[in-house]
């Protein structure tokens, strides 16, 4: 793999296994209208009323609380992150992220999906009221400061989707800026929309739990806003892993106005993105196949 085309060089991530053994990681390394930012409809909360909304274990940088949201309950290791990514492990209720106080992002976004859950989202109110993370210090994170004003124009971009979560909890928990990049916006609500609109679908039909990578890609050259200096992906990526059937498959796309690709199977996502997010988990067809 190129490593140069990664500027986040994430080459030695692992999965834990549950007898603390590490195994590889990366062996290289909304409906469009619910997803509009209406400023009149859009808001915040203070950073106490935020820090409620996660238990005493979520306000601990670690995955040791929401290691069921990972394929097999093996979290990703975060002290193989390289360290000039500063990294945090952050757990919320529907979602975990591997967070970077560099970038200023997430870099991973994992969810557990299956049909029940998305039955208790369907209909679940859209809150809008963004925040910056209370659980990431102050220079480390994202500020809705740096999304204003942008020329271009930039989304907020949800990781894990608003529409997703099952309950308000798990809702307010979604619009933290730990779970946002910046996102062209056609691209977010239309293109990105879609994608994740057909992951639910999926995931509604699956026999049992769905789980899905989701993050940016910073290619060379990736720009940055506001005074945080909070980096722009060059390139989003989605992975679906279905646990029942073992099948995986991807899409990667560019931070821009496109067009919905074919999703790729699992070994070309690897050679796209040299992210091998599964590990050693089996992996026995993708879309279509078996």
């Amino acid at each position: 793999m190129h490593l140069r085309k990664i500027a986040v060089g994430l080459s030695a991530l692992v999965l834990l296994s549950p007898g603390a053994q590490a195994r590889s990681l990366l062996d290289l390394l909304t409906p469009p209208a619910q997803h509009q930012e209406k400023a009149s409809r859009s808001g915040s909360i203070s950073q106490g009323a935020a820090l409620d909304l996660y238990s005493s274990k979520q306000k601990q940088a670690s995955f040791d609380g929401c290691a069921d949201l990972f394929p097999a309950a093996r979290p990703i290791n975060i002290a193989t992150v390289p360290s000039t990514m500063n990294p945090m492990a952050l757990c919320s209720d529907n979602f975990a992220v591997l967070y970077s106080q560099t970038s200023k992002t997430p870099l991973v976004v994992v969810e557990r999906l299956n049909a029940a859950q998305l039955q208790d989202a369907k209909g679940e109110e859209r809150t809008n009221q963004f925040y910056p993370d209370p659980r990431i210090p102050k220079g480390g994170r994202a500020e809705l400061s740096d999304y204003r004003s942008q020329h271009p124009a930039v989304d907020r971009g949800h990781q894990s989707p608003a529409a997703d979560a099952p309950d308000p909890n798990a809702m307010a928990q979604s619009f933290a800026l730990s779970n946002m990049v910046p996102q062209d916006p056609t691209n977010n609500r239309k293109i990105w929309s879609k994608v994740e609109s057909d992951v639910r679908k999926f995931a509604k039909r699956a026999d049992g739990n769905v789980f899905v990578f989701t993050g940016p890609l910073f290619d060379p050259g990736h720009a940055t806003i506001g005074d945080n200096k909070v980096w722009v992906p060059t390139r989003l990526f989605k992975l679906v892993y279905d646990a029942s059937s073992k099948r995986a498959w991807a899409y990667v796309l560019p931070n821009a106005e496109t067009r919905i690709e074919k999703p790729m199977d699992y070994d070309a996502f690897v050679k796209t993105t040299g992210l091998k997010l599964l590990g050693n988990l089996p992996v026995s067809g993708s879309v279509g196949r078996t």
